[in-house]
């Protein structure tokens, strides 16, 4: 039911409130002195005024929640149609008071039964309008049913339409309710996932923070720490050869060698970790340039090849294979010193992008090799990207190592 509590907006509400509080009364008194003037008979009108008067101020007015309940609101619309159809039928002027009932009828009875009760405030208004009319002819009484007709028909196709404007609202704003209520679980989703990329993000940023110490702790220890080993070997053999010139200068020979050998493997960690190649050209020229000054470091030549149509990749991409070939030469130098060319190939293929790293040096037996942790450095690096390390050796057949990473790695949470 439309009732007049929760019906339209508040501004309407309080309106209808001024209105059923105060004009009802309004239009009876009114009316009741315009009888006093106009007709010489107007005992009977003075009390059905006044009988409306008290009527609507009982079940109405001094009892605001009888308006929830239909049955005594029926009880009280009828009252006053009733007695309005008595005044307009005693007097023309009475029709003035059906704008009053209507007003009842459309907002306080729901729908819908609100038809009849439009239906009879209609009966009230054609009867003060054809008041005069002959009744005892059929004229009079076509008259009266024509007139009741022209009122009846547009108010009740009137309450039609405003029951399909109410449900129309009402659709609508259930689907605005609906729609509100999406954006917010969509807005909360959006920043449950902003925290959640984020999460993932600082986990991946942390994850490549001990990938790198974890390399760089295998790196210190397979150079760093063994030659810092031999170092202190050997001077432990000169202090106890410190009766023999020739071997305490052998020893102290050894000692200084591994010394400058030990520093150079320090200064290539240190600039590992900020690899400057890649601040100037692509990762072809990179490549190029760290293979060239490892062939002038380690006398042993290079031939790099480039295939395919270069192109810049992701960052992370180009620093994982000019990494895989900075730790690839390193090896070379380490284990296969008697290496006499490397092959370094670089491929842009049209999905991946691979780097292969060959030398004829004496190569070893991958199953059966232990110690040392380069390799599986690579490995982690270039398998983190989503991408394949490889690596081909058999003694006294050279040693192949081949990485190959996806042109387009998967995007990174941001």
């Amino acid at each position: 039911m439309r009732s007049w509590q929760t019906a339209g907006p508040v501004a309407w509400e309080q309106r209808f409130q001024a209105m059923v509080t105060v004009v009802p009364y309004v239009l009876l008194a009114a009316l009741a002195g315009l009888t006093v003037v106009l007709s010489p008979d107007f005992g009977l009108d003075l009390v059905l005024c006044a009988v409306a008067a008290v009527w609507n101020l009982v079940f109405f007015t001094v009892h605001p929640p009888w308006r929830r309940r239909p049955g005594i609101m029926a009880v009280f619309l009828t009252g006053l149609i009733v007695i309005g159809f008595v005044l307009a039928a005693r007097h023309a002027w009475f029709g003035f008071y059906t704008p009053a009932l209507y007003f009842f009828a459309f907002r306080i009875i729901g729908w819908p039964r609100e038809v009849f009760y439009i239906a009879g405030v209609a009966v009230v208004a054609g009867t003060a309008q054809a008041n005069g009319s002959d009744y005892g002819t059929w004229a009079g009484r076509l008259t009266w049913l024509a007139v009741v007709l022209a009122n009846l028909v547009p108010m009740c196709l009137l309450a039609w339409l405003t029951q399909l404007g109410a449900r129309y609202f009402a659709i609508r704003e259930a689907a605005l309710d609906e729609s509100r209520e999406a954006n917010a679980q969509l807005a909360t989703a959006l920043a449950d996932n902003a925290a959640l990329q984020e999460k993932l993000l600082e986990q991946a940023r942390a994850a490549g923070v001990l990938a790198e110490r974890s390399r760089m702790a295998r790196e210190i220890h397979d150079t760093l720490a063994q030659g810092l080993t031999g170092i202190v070997t050997q001077l432990q053999a000169a202090d106890h050869a410190a009766g023999d010139p020739v071997a305490w200068r052998r020893h102290h020979q050894a000692a200084t060698a591994l010394a400058r050998e030990s520093l150079t493997e320090a200064r290539r960690s240190v600039n590992e970790l900020r690899p400057e190649p890649l601040e100037t050209g692509r990762l072809a020229d990179a490549v190029g340039e760290v293979a060239a000054r490892w062939s002038a470091r380690q006398g042993i030549p290079v031939q790099v090849t480039v295939t395919g149509d270069t192109r810049v990749m992701r960052p992370e991409a180009e620093v994982a294979l000019l990494r895989t070939a900075q730790e690839a030469l390193a090896n070379v130098a380490k284990h296969a010193g008697d290496a006499g060319r490397v092959g370094l190939t670089l491929s842009y293929m049209d999905r991946e992008v691979a780097l292969d790293v060959r030398d004829d040096g004496p190569g070893f037996d991958p199953a059966a090799r232990t110690g040392g942790f380069g390799l599986e450095a690579m490995r982690q690096r270039i398998e983190a990207l989503s991408g394949t390390l490889q690596i081909e050796s058999e003694v006294g057949g050279g040693t192949g190592i081949s990485a190959c990473l996806p042109a387009q790695l998967p995007e990174v949470p941001a």
